[in-house]
């Protein structure tokens, strides 16, 4: 068989690494100029962007090393049993790759990811050489996020977190039965283990940078932009309480950065006990609201579950609309005296809003208007909040008012 070419490569391997949600891309539909007047294309492989805490947009490399695998994870697509394309980099393939991709400003960094290859050590040693020769050989100082395999020696994850400015390790299913069942080759523990090895390198990095006694020799950074890891969505019956108390855990446990969610995707051949359909989309975001009300807002799981109903969320409203529907008697909300704790419940204001609206009320007391130049859905919260001007009276206690919040609904798609 003929050596595939590195566009050949990078079709198949930019492809395989769609499924990772670890870093957030923009979707839009396939089209290309090719054949027309026009120019652009969106059918590029291997770009993606990633948002930094400042809202600056990073272009990436968004590839895997290979989409060879030695696991068997049933809800894989690059499992050792499916009959996918294979093909694979070498390092200095996908060192010459980012550093042409740069020099032609596509990209500003690298996101890596692999099947195991060999054994998890060799192909940790394969990610590894990849960073170390960007930064040490030819001096890359752009952004580097490393999929480490939780089943590699400890040295070598350390070693990745000095190259690397994030590292993320898959979770994969929300429940060790989940796991147990789906990808037998790993372990929950394993991967636990290893997140915690993260996380010590991090601390004590972070601890020693500021000690007095290094402060003119501080130790190279480790991982300076955290760990994140991916949880798989619909694959093994998890509901969503259950995925929001897994998250938990691991926001506490390893201090993780970002816990993405990723709704399962039918596969080639898949297993008889995998669902024929992906969940719906809408779950996902659900999912990622309330993240957002667990990490920024100080609502516990339960309280957030207590707007669904047997374990899942309500996919027709969002989770902190739903919340407060079922928790009335927390509104009116007077916007002109409440504490930012409680102004964080109510719902379309955001942590944003709410330090404008706590500076503002300094000053005078805030009406409709006033709160109209602070956010744009005054409408959504007119039955929760009282103004120096506006009551909701009984609009709060209306029977219809779910109705009346909840957007309109549209006709399913046939296909």
């Amino acid at each position: 068989m003929a050596a595939r070419t590195t566009i050949e490569k990078l079709r198949i391997l930019a492809d395989a690494a769609k499924y990772d949600a670890s870093c957030a891309s923009s979707g839009t539909s396939k089209r290309s100029a090719i054949g027309t007047s026009g120019i652009g294309s969106t059918e590029g492989m291997g770009i993606c962007h990633a948002y930094a805490p400042d809202g600056r947009c990073i272009s990436l490399l968004k590839v895997l090393l290979t989409n060879f695998c030695t696991f068997d994870c049933r809800y894989c697509v690059n499992r050792v049993s499916s009959n996918v394309e294979r093909a694979r980099f070498t390092p200095e393939e996908l060192v010459r790759l980012t550093l042409d991709f740069y020099k032609r400003n596509y990209i500003e960094g690298l996101f890596l990811s692999s099947g195991i290859i060999r054994s998890p050590d060799y192909t940790m040693e394969q990610i590894v050489e990849v960073a170390r020769s960007l930064r040490e050989d030819h001096g890359f100082l752009g952004y580097i996020h490393l999929k480490s395999i939780p089943e590699a020696s400890p040295e070598l994850i350390a070693a990745a977190g000095r190259h690397a400015d994030r590292l993320s390790i898959n979770i994969e299913l929300p429940r060790t039965e989940g796991l147990r069942h789906y990808a037998p080759e790993k372990s929950a523990a394993t991967i636990r283990k290893a997140m915690g090895d993260v996380r010590s390198g991090i601390d004590e990095n972070r601890h020693a940078r500021k000690s007095r006694l290094l402060r003119r020799a501080k130790p190279p950074r480790f991982a300076p932009g955290g760990q994140s890891t991916q949880m798989i969505v619909g694959a093994d019956g998890s509901d969503d309480g259950q995925i929001l108390r897994a998250s938990t855990r691991l926001y506490g446990s390893y201090r993780l950065r970002r816990v993405y969610y990723s709704a399962y995707s039918p596969i080639p051949d898949a297993s008889a006990d995998l669902p024929p359909v992906r969940p719906p989309l809408v779950r996902e975001h659900r999912l990622y609201q309330a993240d957002w009300m667990l990490r920024f807002y100080g609502f516990g799981v339960d309280e957030i579950m207590d707007g669904g109903a047997q374990g899942m969320l309500d996919l027709a409203i969002d989770p902190k609309l739903a919340w407060a529907l079922v928790h009335r008697e927390w509104f009116p909300v007077d916007i002109n005296r409440a504490p930012r704790e409680t102004l964080l419940r109510v719902p379309g204001l955001g942590p944003i809003a709410i330090g404008k609206l706590l500076a503002a009320r300094r000053h005078a007391r805030l009406r409709l208007d006033d709160l109209a130049r602070l956010t744009t859905s005054v409408k959504k919260l007119l039955p929760f909040i009282e103004a120096a001007d506006w009551s909701p009276g009984s609009l709060t206690d209306s029977p219809g008012l779910a109705a009346r919040l909840a957007p309109p609904a549209e006709q399913l798609s046939l296909f």
